[in-house]
């Protein structure tokens, strides 16, 4: 089964129904530069989260992004800058965990943007949900290369966090199509990825 038909099962399955995308393409610019081909890649009705925060022409490909997101049917969500998500015509906007505390409560450049956090523990879930996001990535689930050496949540612990959490959560860090599997039953809405969904373009 595919990363992407396995996010479906996820998201289908979820107490939160269907109101958020199933998958979602984290852009990392040391492992995937160029994120245009995997996302060209996604299925309809999913996401990418472009983070490229040190990208010398972050807003330009921010653009590029935004017209193939348009054309395949997918949501742009713009991390760290609500300017360029507005600008750009982004879906909405996604918070690092530390911007979070900061913010307080979250103002809404548009009526129906997506707003998600990065979350690492249950406290930055509550933080996500006082500050009123919509959902929050959860990492890591498993261990990765983005984190190397650092141990995973582990889907015992990842499935107590979603199942006792006020926010729809979504497994990041380590899930392929391999590991995905364990995920079932975890009342996870999705799964958010890097290396899992570059494919060949990693």
């Amino acid at each position: 089964m595919t990363l992407a038909a396995l996010a479906r099962q996820l998201n289908t399955r979820s107490a939160w129904g269907r109101r958020l995308p199933p998958l979602i393409l984290v852009t990392d610019e040391a492992r995937l530069h160029d994120p245009c081909p995997a996302a060209r890649a996604l299925p309809r009705g999913s996401a990418v989260l472009f983070r490229h925060y040190g990208h010398p022409e972050r807003a330009a490909l921010a653009r590029r992004l935004a017209v193939l997101c348009r054309r395949r049917g997918l949501k742009l969500i713009v991390a760290g800058d609500w300017r360029l998500a507005y600008a750009v015509g982004a879906h909405g906007v996604h918070l690092p965990e530390q911007l979070v505390p900061r913010r307080g409560r979250i103002r809404r450049r548009k009526r129906r943007w997506l707003v998600t956090a990065a979350a690492h523990g249950a406290a930055a879930i509550g933080c996500a949900r006082r500050a009123g996001a919509d959902a929050v990535l959860l990492s890591p689930v498993f261990p990765t290369r983005s984190h190397p050496g650092a141990p995973g949540l582990g889907v015992v612990r990842f499935a107590g966090l979603v199942h006792h959490g006020p926010l729809p959560v979504y497994a990041l860090g380590g899930v392929n199509e391999k590991t995905a599997r364990r995920l079932i039953g975890s009342g996870a809405i999705g799964i958010a990825a890097i290396g899992g969904l570059a494919g060949g373009h990693d």
